[in-house]
């Protein structure tokens, strides 16, 4: 257990207990403990008693204890069985809150998307105290702006339902080997469902298997090759399992991780070659069919490298064969350039950063806790990051296996101008100037605020530089090809930000990136240590931008890290 975890569930207790119409000073009991533990700086191991914490109540302090010892909150498990499953995707609505919803469903019933767009088109809400004409109006606007959109599930969504599917699957023993497929392993940005390829040599008792284990809302197909369902959950979405024998696993695999313009390319160049390929192996035109140990052997069998999932996409691949054994691996990766602490919005301490960044190898690492600026983050006072420089710095001595730097994560204000002041900049090791407010302003404010910290000499990197979260918002609408400019023309690194909520840089702007010869680094911006293992999505990411080592700030030694931020 950590402290995020147990901020993230006191706040869903508050959300869950508002949709429910709950008395308003015990919504604010919950979030008031959230923002307790969240802005103290002390991890969950360095608090001696955190129930004693001034603002933590008895019924709040229960939820803690559940959580520390035991793993979830009963009450909110209670909770999430109690409040209709239709009313949480109403929070996607713009200008609904959990009171507005708790108020829909208690005087009108209403109790999903579908319901409330029936009752604004029939006048039902307009009659409700706080309510209006024009509300209606707008709430069918949205609606109908909601409705529109693809049917997709961002990558961020799909993470951790995979990482859940994944775990259920190593724990059943009939399944020998198993691997997500589809656009969810190419690592596309959202997807309309997951697929799964699954190696067994009794199908039957792994569909029973899988039927049982899993939080299944609905059973599409099941079969003994194909298992179709949809999950339930917070996020609904389908899943498609593939059972086949050890020995088609890999073309299963290939065949089903796609995309369909690559199988077709693979199609042909097997075609030319007298071979057919299915996804149970590749049939010769004796009928006999070939299979294979792994995907590696598949490709070469016809005489080709091994191509990663990330770049089998358009068919153009296959003429980039000669790049591949450039492309930046997650084994070139040296350091992480953008982390939080429990100093700012971070689950962690300065220590287990470190210690967990030691388990990945890593030689250097910053840390870059928020600015000021940004109070909702428990961002840092001049004061506060002159003291978390001194504490660094004595923490930093402790080690020999790696090297920590002192960074902070700066915001540039609405008005244009900076965080912090030069005085305080160039005392630090790392500076990342990123926008997080006023994502509205018109492009031409949004460029002359990119590059007042772009002219900064004590800058050295840009961060998620669009402001992006996928399929939520667009971000903030710079012109990145001039950014790109100025990058190269005073000489800083352009992020990307490998949380999947981001992945920002996108891999079309990557590319122009390269193209200027600008550095870019690759940060998983981690607000807990189980986010370091974003670093991975964001390599596989890269690669579809074709990024090779040179490109890539962290894949630099020490030394070239040192002499590039003290220039």
């Amino acid at each position: 257990m950590d402290k995020k975890t147990i901020i993230k569930t006191l706040e869903k207790i508050a959300l869950y207990m508002e949709l429910q119409g709950e008395n308003p000073f015990k919504v604010s009991a919950f979030r008031k403990a959230a923002q307790v533990l969240e802005l103290d700086a002390r991890s969950l191991a360095e608090m001696d008693n955190i129930l004693s914490l001034k603002g933590i109540g008895a019924a709040t302090g229960s939820v803690i204890e559940d959580l520390i010892n035991v793993g979830e909150s009963s009450l909110l498990v209670e909770l999430q069985s109690t409040v209709p499953s239709g009313l949480l995707p109403m929070l996607k609505i713009p200008g609904l809150g959990g009171k507005k919803i708790a108020k829909l469903y208690k005087e009108l019933q209403i109790d999903s998307i579908e319901a409330l767009k029936e009752a604004c088109e029939t006048n039902k809400v307009q009659a409700l105290a706080g309510f209006a004409a024009k509300t209606e109006v707008k709430l069918l606007a949205e609606i109908e702006n909601l409705q529109s959109k693809p049917e997709r599930t961002a990558v961020w969504q799909l993470e951790p339902i995979v990482a859940m599917i994944e775990s259920k699957l190593a724990a059943i023993p009939a399944i020998d080997k198993f691997s997500v497929a589809g656009s969810y392993r190419r690592v596309k940005e959202a997807s309309k469902d997951i697929d799964f390829i699954i190696a067994t040599a009794t199908p039957k008792e792994v569909r029973e298997e899988l039927l049982k284990v899993l939080p299944v809302l609905k059973i599409i197909a099941a079969g003994d090759t194909k298992v179709s369902i949809t999950l339930g959950g917070e996020q609904e979405v389908d899943v498609d399992f593939r059972l086949v024998e050890a020995r088609q696993y890999a073309s299963a695999l290939n065949h089903f991780t796609g995309s369909k313009d690559h199988n077709i390319k693979m199609r042909q160049i097997a075609k030319e070659q007298g071979k057919k390929i299915s996804e149970y192996g590749v049939e010769l035109e004796d009928g006999t069919v070939v299979h294979f140990e792994s995907e590696k052997d598949f490709y070469a069998y016809f005489n080709l490298p091994f191509i990663p999932p990330t770049v089998r996409e358009d068919g153009s691949e296959l003429t980039k064969l000669d790049q591949l054994s450039k492309l930046i691996t997650l084994d070139d990766i040296k350091g992480d350039f953008h982390m939080h602490t429990t100093w700012s919005d971070g689950a962690h301490s300065i220590e287990e950063m470190i210690e967990a960044s030691r388990t990945k190898g890593y030689s250097h690492i910053v840390i870059t806790d928020h600015s000021n600026y940004l109070k909702v983050a428990n961002g840092l006072s001049k004061e506060r990051l002159l003291k978390q420089m001194e504490t660094i710095k004595e923490i930093n001595a402790k080690y020999t296996d790696i090297e920590v730097f002192s960074g902070t994560e700066m915001d540039i204000l609405p008005d244009g101008s900076l965080d912090f002041e030069d005085e305080i900049l160039k005392q630090l090791d790392f500076v990342i100037a990123s926008i997080h407010s006023s994502f509205s302003q018109p492009q031409e404010k949004i460029m002359e605020r990119l590059q007042t910290a772009m002219k900064n000499p004590y800058v050295h990197m840009i961060a998620h530089p669009t402001g992006r979260i996928i399929e939520q918002r667009d971000g903030y609408n710079p012109d990145v090809p001039t950014l790109i400019e100025w990058a190269k023309e005073y000489g800083k690194i352009l992020e990307l930000n490998a949380s999947p909520y981001r992945l920002d840089l996108k891999t079309e702007h990557l590319k122009l990136v390269v193209e200027a010869g600008v550095p870019i680094a690759i940060n998983t911006d981690a607000h807990h240590i189980d986010q370091l293992k974003y670093m991975e999505i964001g390599v596989r990411y890269a690669q579809k931008a074709w990024l090779h080592k040179e490109n890539v700030v962290n894949t630099w030694t020490l030394e070239q890290f040192k002499q590039f931020i003290q220039k």
